[in-house]
């Protein structure tokens, strides 16, 4: 059974270039929850799936610009204009608008 979540999860993996043990350490949960996810076995609380859906909307933006694998690191990487931190802590500090405000930027054609 595919649920919701299921398919944000493949779609992180398709155009984002995240393992599940990458989504894992971002929402701290373990790689075998993110897994059970991943089948349509149960289901992260309300948190965590706002959390899932902020990251996939900040996947679908990047990959306008980068390829799966350049996502990822992108997302991993500590950025001067995020001062020096890194896009998935702030995702998962609910600070999403500023790592949207850096990728505004690149879509304007600022470099990143």
């Amino acid at each position: 059974m595919s649920t919701a979540v299921a398919r944000i999860i493949e779609g992180l993996r398709t155009y984002g270039g995240l393992q599940g043990k990458d989504l894992a350490n971002i929402v701290d949960v373990s790689p075998a929850t993110v897994s059970r996810w991943s089948h349509g076995n149960g289901s992260p609380d309300l948190r965590t799936q706002t959390v899932i859906a902020d990251l996939r909307y900040v996947v679908d933006r990047l990959s306008d610009f980068y390829t799966p694998d350049e996502t990822r690191l992108w997302l991993h990487s500590r950025h001067p204009l995020l001062n020096g931190e890194r896009a998935i802590d702030l995702i998962n500090q609910d600070r999403t608008q500023e790592v949207l405000a850096v990728i505004e930027r690149l879509d304007a054609g600022a470099f990143v």
